[in-house]
């Protein structure tokens, strides 16, 4: 894809990835490091990590690996200090730790929805929690502060058996409108990417036949996003000048319709 930034306007950012060790959340974490900025990967595949970190490592760059699973509060917050002795304290935070897990309503597939609840809420959560206090001390300095949620336009859009998944991501958008309102008084820039088709592995967790078909289909018949894209994207909001904030950015392959 042709990037938008050049040079290394993230020099001296320490960002912090969730859902790292694949798609959108690896291919940001090499974005940002190119761009300059320390970065800490997190998510729960130790492997995985480690091979991106020492990726990144080798081609010039700053990272740390931190295997962590987002639904557990303590160790977000063991996470949050490691990064701040490591590399100082988070100014740039990508929530983007998710699970997608398509059926009916009346399939009363339980499991799966308290799963998506424990992750796509309880996790992005957990990492506020942490992390916000790096964010507001960083502003406090004069540093630019971002904290960018990963929602998706199933947040507003009607997707026949999509509706835990979507009220997951409505969720996270409506909290990331109402917690600009606080933290932009703090000049924290808080911000909602909410994309369309990504080609990544996370409609691989779906079984259901008809989520999975519309999604092949997709994949199929159009040019979907790609993890670059969305890492290209996420670069472009942290590189903006520290009083400018895009706050919620729908993001689309040209040629996606529903």
């Amino acid at each position: 894809m042709t990037t938008l930034l050049n040079g290394r306007p993230l020099d001296g950012r320490v960002a912090v990835i969730t859902g790292a060790s694949s798609g959108m959340g690896a291919d940001t974490a090499r974005r940002l490091a190119e761009l300059g900025a320390a970065v800490a990967l997190v998510a729960r595949r130790r492997e995985k990590l480690s091979a991106l970190a020492a990726d990144i490592t080798s081609s010039g760059g700053t990272a740390i690996a931190l295997p962590v699973d987002v639904t557990d509060r303590v160790a977000v917050r063991t996470a949050a200090q490691r990064v701040a002795d490591t590399l100082g304290p988070a100014d740039l935070v990508f929530n983007n730790a998710g699970v997608q897990l398509i059926s009916a309503i009346d399939a009363l597939e339980v499991d799966d929805w308290q799963r998506q609840i424990d992750l796509n809420v309880t996790g992005v959560m957990n990492v506020i929690a942490a992390f916000l206090p790096h964010l507001t001390a960083a502003a406090e300095r004069g540093r630019p502060a971002d904290l960018i949620n990963t929602s998706s336009i199933a947040a507003t859009r009607i997707l026949e058996k999509f509706s835990i998944y979507s009220g997951t991501k409505a969720y996270i958008s409506h909290l990331t409108r109402l917690i600009r309102v606080e933290l932009g008084r703090k000049n924290v820039r808080v911000n909602a990417i909410e994309p369309g088709m990504v080609d990544t592995e996370l409609p691989d967790h779906v079984t259901d036949p008809d989520a999975s078909a519309l999604m092949a289909g997709l994949l199929r018949d159009i040019e979907c996003l790609s993890g670059a894209d969305i890492a290209e994207t996420v670069a472009f909001i942290a590189a903006l000048p520290r009083h400018v904030n895009i706050s919620e950015l729908v993001i689309l392959p040209t040629a996606q319709a529903v």
